[in-house]
């Protein structure tokens, strides 16, 4: 399956307003929305899309909004992102059903978080996963390999280098909230 930033390599992530604001002026398709607070949120997802930009919206960093599957319910039929991104495979299951590009986001910390993240990821069957940190392109490749699911790399990349060799693994892009790599 080819997902349609698959040819954006990277994908920038707001923490805030101001940073959206910058990605608004960027001549990029995609972005990922984190942080943000509940009762903003449709406003900023329209200003976004009005824009041209197509939202990935991390669903588990809605402040105000609990995340299961009432919140993803929400979620897809009231805000509309063009995507979810979240930690929790019931999260992802739902926005499946909503027919959202779902991306299931795992941390791999060791090989514990590792192999319960396999275990997650057949189960779900996310459209894509974004693997953290996105630094290991050893282990992009591994699970890309492994699950042959698109893997997006996420977390502590700080050099075009980084991005080069992590895409050069097999991700199909970065996200990152460092601006100078935007």
């Amino acid at each position: 399956m080819e997902l349609p930033f698959s040819g954006q390599p990277i994908i920038p992530a707001a923490h805030n307003q101001k940073d959206m604001e910058k990605i608004l002026e960027l001549d990029l398709t995609y972005m990922v929305m984190l942080e943000t607070h509940v009762a903003q949120l449709k406003s900023l997802v329209k200003y976004a899309q009005a824009a041209g930009k197509k939202v990935l919206l991390h669903a588990d960093l809605v402040n105000g909004l609990k995340n299961d599957d009432y919140a993803i319910d929400f979620l897809c039929k009231e805000i509309h992102p063009d995507g979810i991104i979240s930690t929790r495979g019931n999260a992802i299951m739902k926005a499946k059903q909503h027919k959202m590009l779902a991306i299931q986001r795992l941390f791999m910390i060791d090989s514990s978080a590792y192999n319960k993240g396999v275990a997650l990821i057949q189960k779900v069957q996310p459209d894509c996963i974004e693997l953290l940190p996105g630094i290991i392109p050893e282990q992009v490749q591994k699970m890309t390999q492994k699950l042959h699911i698109p893997v997006i790399a996420g977390g502590l990349i700080e050099t075009q280098e980084q991005i080069d060799q992590v895409i050069a693994s097999g991700a199909v892009a970065v996200t990152t909230s460092n601006k100078h790599l935007w």
